[in-house]
């Protein structure tokens, strides 16, 4: 899967055109809110609470047109909480926004 660092402000530009502020505020709230999404799957209690994180996070990550984040939320969504290399990933991803 491809990593295109420009799809989140692509996303962000063809909603609210070239606005860069805007752009910058919007992407600023995206990142916190992706935060706040692994912060709630890393204190998920259970295989429930684990699956309805991860498929929040994969649609926040979706909605802002982030991939690769999107597709390692379904992957964790599907897999055994508190997977340790999954997490590990989503990390890597978000730090990579």
């Amino acid at each position: 899967m491809a990593y295109d660092p420009g799809a989140i402000d692509a996303t962000l530009a063809a909603a609210v055109g070239d606005e860069p502020a805007l752009i910058a505020e919007l992407r600023a709230a995206f990142l916190e809110s992706v935060q706040h999404g692994l912060d709630v799957l890393e204190a998920a209690r259970g295989d429930v609470a684990w699956r309805e994180a991860a498929f929040r996070l994969r649609g926040l990550a979706a909605s802002f047109g982030a991939v690769r984040l999107m597709a390692i939320a379904t992957e964790a969504a599907e897999a055994e909480a508190h997977d340790a290399a999954l997490l590990r990933r989503l990390r890597r991803a978000v730090e990579r926004l």
